[in-house]
């Protein structure tokens, strides 16, 4: 089974999509399932996992509701306060309907880098795996330090790094970057996502651009701790749907088909438990 391991929709008119402002004019409208199901069909796509795009309980009840109205949804990664004393019984209440799979504060966004290690938050999600939760880091560079942490501190919550932790590409940093996925990679409750690359890069830029990194995050954590996701439609900022997917198979050509089958599906199915 393919899997599109992060994507998004949303109603703008829901009026808690506070990041979205002229430096994403081009995807600021609304983008629901079927705006995405021909792509999906034309890649072979069956299932994907819909990722939260605002910090409120409200948008990942509005997912929810997508995804028991629309089959290709087989997973949400949705968002609750981990600093809410409430935190936990929130949790208890979304995972009723079966699909809340993981949540994902918006750490990138979050001034304090440490914010995650702080005890109320680790408490919360101490209580993940119990619930059959995992969680997703939304995180940039300054961040890979402190995931480490967080996986040793909770070695039975898995952990998935979105996005490659969003590397400095269009500027050619690698460092400490490398560094610290390399590190990172050796806590094995530790997962990475082979998404949102693209749009890190300069704009235009291609698979040159971007194969360094991603070849080196796929050597750090392999295939059975890689997943594909588009990231669409924040995608479409710097590329269409089936573009990338070629990109991501070019990435990955050098693989078995066991191993590719784990990026594209099997991976993403393991983590967040989809059948």
């Amino acid at each position: 089974m393919k899997i599109d391991a992060h994507q998004h929709y949303w109603r703008i008119d829901r009026g808690d999509y506070f990041w979205m402002g002229p430096h994403v004019q081009p995807i600021f409208r609304d983008f629901m399932p079927e705006d995405l199901a021909s792509e999906l069909t034309a890649a072979g796509v069956e299932k994907t996992v819909v990722v939260q795009a605002a910090d409120t309980v409200a948008e990942t009840e509005f997912l929810l509701d997508l995804a028991a109205r629309n089959d290709s949804i087989a997973a949400v990664v949705g968002w609750v306060d981990v600093m809410a004393d409430d935190a936990v019984a929130t949790l208890k209440r979304l995972t009723d309907s079966g699909k809340l799979k993981s949540i994902r504060p918006m750490l990138q966004d979050i001034e304090d880098t440490f914010y995650i290690l702080q005890p109320q938050a680790i408490e919360t999600l101490a209580a993940l795996p119990g619930l059959g939760l995992v969680f997703d880091a939304l995180v940039q560079p300054r961040h890979l330090p402190v995931i480490a942490a967080l996986a040793d501190r909770l070695p039975n919550l898995s952990i998935v790094v979105d996005h490659c932790a969003k590397p400095f590409i269009a500027k050619g940093v690698m460092e400490p970057w490398k560094s610290d996925i390399a590190a990172l990679a050796l806590r094995p409750n530790v997962f990475l996502k082979l998404s949102g690359l693209l749009t890190e890069a300069a704009s235009g830029a291609g698979l040159e651009a971007i194969a360094p990194y991603a070849a080196h995050a796929l050597t750090c954590f392999g295939p059975e701790r890689t997943m594909f996701g588009s990231d669409w439609p924040v995608l479409t900022l710097a590329s269409g749907y089936q573009d990338w997917i070629g990109m991501a198979e070019a990435l990955t050509a050098h693989l078995t088909a066991a191993e590719k089958d784990a990026v594209f599906g099997g991976t993403a199915a393991r983590f967040y438990g989809i059948g």
